[in-house]
This record gives structure tokens, sequence and C-alpha cells, in this order.
């Protein structure tokens, strides 16, 4: 999971990328990056370690020229989150000149590391699948070329063999030198990426692509649609928009983790409302609460902030019973979860959250979260509730349990350091110290997040371990779990 963004302007881009990345750090907090191109041709290229406020002085963006651009926040999934040159946007110089971004996991790398050396004479500085995506683009573009001229036409068949050789989840946005912005999604539209357009006074209009919806609206830009799952969208440097559908079989399967987790609220993806569906998740959670849990064995609802409170709300609101907030967060402390390593994340539970004794104290304590993953801020936080007085604590997951791995982008590489992995709900509730742990039920996940949508399936591998792109096996598994670490 990162956060990714493109635009065409009708004046210099790069106050407005840098602008919406900050709206997008929280997909991504390692590293982060921003390239812009001239008319001319010339990239300007600036990318550095941390978070977007740190990353760039003011002697970056005034070299950051040009009316097109891109920008990237990191969260490795593939590669070393530490290492600065794996950080985004990567950069070709034939044909014509590249720079790409992509969010997302390809699942195929060890097969196309070997194609690209073996077949297309393409030498890789990096393990970041994403410079594998940028010399697999390249090597396709310079294959569809026939004369000296690039036109949009053979981008698409480029793009269309890029499918055909690319496995796993790649939402991907990249600069051609002179002549535009290209934007494509895989086959099954695994990671978003949405499209939106801003007529200036002049009557051109200007472009966007985001990986959330809200950039698109704070930078009062209408929300065209969303690429549709195999489409690429060509912009070039006058502002036209040329599209193409670019598989014979495409498929909507989105990954059910944005909706949990990973999408800001106040964003809207595949057109299902991330606040709305996450509402939906407490409503079916309170069902199996009511079902689970002892009569009387809740005194009082509380969220694991930020993103467990719709959620927590709809169960108080369905249970009757009265909605605190027991914890105050730092909001000066990234999101734990995408932070690389157990360490650290351990580490920085307590640094976020401080449980207020006064909400706590001899109380029978309902701790609403959005997902248990390894479990340990979700440890952390129930010991926080036990010194801070609760009589007892309930831990209920606005998830199912996480019982396998993540392979389309999100760190989730060992299904062994996965606290539901090979133990029975009351085994899970022993080990994180609870009295009880509840969790959405797989089927109501999928049902809360596609009510009233067009959609019909999801992205769940994580939960029931069906794996969409039908090219997972349980060989690759073991070389991810053999390989990776989080």
């Amino acid at each position: 999971m990162c956060g990714i963004v493109g635009m065409v302007g009708q004046g210099p881009v790069n106050q407005e990328i840098y602008d919406s990345l900050l709206l997008l750090q929280h997909r991504g907090q390692d590293s982060t990056g921003i390239a812009t191109a001239e008319p001319s041709g010339v990239f300007h290229i600036a990318k550095a370690r941390g978070q977007v406020r740190e990353a760039f002085r003011t002697r970056d963006m005034r070299a950051l020229m040009g009316n097109l651009g891109l920008g990237h926040v990191r969260y490795a999934t593939k590669g070393t989150a530490g290492n600065e040159e794996e950080a985004q946007p990567f950069y070709v110089n034939a044909p014509y000149g590249i720079v790409l971004v992509h969010n997302g996991n390809l699942t195929n790398t060890r097969e196309l590391t070997q194609e690209l050396f073996t077949k297309d004479r393409r030498h890789l500085n990096t393990t970041s699948d994403t410079e594998l995506l940028v010399n697999v683009l390249a090597n396709e573009l310079q294959a569809s070329i026939s004369g000296l001229d690039l036109d949009p036409e053979q981008i698409f068949q480029a793009v269309t063999r890029v499918h055909e050789r690319v496995e796993g989840s790649y939402a991907t946005i990249a600069l051609i030198a002179g002549y535009g912005l290209l934007a494509f999604r895989d086959p099954f539209g695994i990671r978003p990426l949405i499209l939106g357009a801003r007529k200036t006074e002049s009557g051109r209009y200007e472009w966007m692509v985001a990986s959330e919806s809200l950039v698109l609206e704070n930078g009062d830009y209408d929300v065209v649609r969303d690429v549709a799952p195999g489409e690429a969208v060509f912009i070039d440097l006058d502002g036209a928009l040329h599209t193409r559908q670019c598989v014979a079989d495409p498929q909507l399967k989105p990954c059910s983790f944005e909706y949990v987790y990973l999408a800001r609220p106040d964003s809207i993806m595949n057109g299902i409302s991330v606040y709305e569906a996450r509402l939906r998740m407490g409503e079916r959670l309170a069902d199996t609460i009511a079902r689970y849990t002892p009569a009387g064995a809740i005194d009082v609802v509380m969220p694991i902030p930020d993103s467990a409170r719709p959620a927590a709300m709809q169960v108080a609101r369905k249970l009757g019973i009265e909605y605190r907030e027991g914890f105050y967060k730092n909001r000066y402390v990234g999101r734990t979860f995408i932070m690389p390593g157990q360490a650290v994340r351990k580490k920085s539970v307590r640094q976020k959250l401080n449980a207020m004794s006064s909400e706590f104290k001899g109380k029978n304590v309902l701790l609403i979260d959005d997902s248990i993953v390894r479990g340990t801020t979700s440890k952390e936080i129930i010991q926080m509730a036990r010194d801070a007085g609760a009589k007892s604590v309930t831990f209920a997951s606005a998830a199912p349990p996480v019982r396998f791995p993540h392979v389309y982008g999100i760190n989730m590489p060992s299904r062994h350091e996965l606290v539901a992995h090979g133990r029975t709900i009351p085994e899970i509730a022993q080990e994180l110290g609870a009295d009880y742990i509840v969790y959405q039920e797989v089927e109501d996940l999928k049902a809360a997040i596609l009510e009233g949508s067009d959609l019909d399936d999801l992205d769940l591998s994580c939960f029931d371990g069906r794996y969409v792109t039908g090219t997972v096996s349980e060989e690759y598994l073991a070389w991810v779990e053999g390989t990776q670490t989080s």
C-alpha cells in the first residue's frame, strides 16, 4: 500500500503535488518523492526518506519545474524500507525517458527479474518491484514504436503487453518525456486509482489521477470516475484525454482492506463510501457481539482511534450501550500498523495512545478496532485498559481473523506472525490478554462493503485465503515467507 498522484496542469504543478501527498500521508511514511516534467521533456526529481513535510525543502520545490508531475508516499512491501535508493519515483532514460510510481505488489518478480536480464538485457539496481515495472513498461514501449514519434495507440499496445507479463496488483502513474502522463490499473483493480478534471478560467482542462478521491475533491477537481481494471489513461501535453481497455476480461475485485483500514473515511473508492462501509461493518459486528458475548458483560463501548470510530459508534447505537472515548491519540505519531519492524510498532503504541483512567475504572469495557493482524498493538491496548482500571476487557474486530499472508500490497508476508494463524478464537483471547475476543464474519464484511454498489466481489485473501488473480501458489507463499520480513 502506497499513495500516488499525477497531474497534468496549465501551470506549475509542484505545490499541488506536494499538497496532495500530504493528504495521502496515511498511506505511507517510509519515504516520498516528486517528479515534474517540462514541455521540453526535462525531468526534475526529488525524493528522500521520511514523511512529506520533512523530506522536501524550499530549494527542492523551486527545482521541481514543469506542468506535469507525479508523487508518491511509500509503505514498503517489497524491498527494504530503510533503503533510500528504493524510494519512488523510478526513472529510465529510454525510450524517450520515463518516470514511474506505483501502488501495489507484483507477485512474479522472480520471473520478471530473470526475463529482464536474459531477454531484455536490462539492468536492475534495487530489489524494488517498481523498478521491475518501469523497465517492463519501457521495454514494451520500445517494442511498440514504429517511427520517431509516439502516439496513444502505441502506448496502449505497450500497456496491453505489460498486463500480459506482469502479475499481482498495480495502480501505476508514469510521465513520458515530451509526450504526457500515462496511468493504468491491474486487470482486477485491486489497488485504487481515480481520475479527476478541473476547468481553468481559459476554458482548458487540468487532470489529476490519485489513489483516493479526497485528493481530487481537495483540489476542486470533479471526480470523473475510477480508472477501470485493465484500463490505460493517457493525457497528452495539450490536455487531451485518451483511454483504452487493455485486457480482454477485466474483473473488478478491489482490496477489502482499503475499506477496513487503509483508506481515509472521507474517500469514495469504486463507488463505495469508505465511511459508510465502516458504519455498516459496525452494524453487522454488533449482531455478532450480541450473539457471542454474555448479557451484562459490557458497560461501555470505546473505539481504538481513528479508523475504528465509525464501526464503534454503530455498535454502541445498535446494542444500546453508552459510547465513550477512552483513548487519547497523539496526532504526531504515525500509523503503527504501517511502521516497519515489530519492535518499532510495539514501542509506538504507547507513544500514540494514552488511556484515561476516569473512563475505564471499574467498567466492563468493549474495545472496537478495525482489525487484528499481528496482535502487537491489540495486546498493548488491552493491557493499557487493564492498567487504567478496567474491570473486564472485551475486544472486537470490525474485520475477520487475518489468517493468510497478503501479497497484493499490504505488509503481511508471513502467516506465522499473524496472531490468528493456527489459533482458535479463545486461544487468541488468551494470547492477547482479553476476557473475550469477537471477530466480524467474512460474509458480513463482504456484505457491509458491497451493499448498495454494483460490485459483486472483493479481494478478501488475507481473511479467506482466496487470491483473486489466480496466480498465487503455495510455493510462492513459502518463498515470500522465507525471503521477506515485515
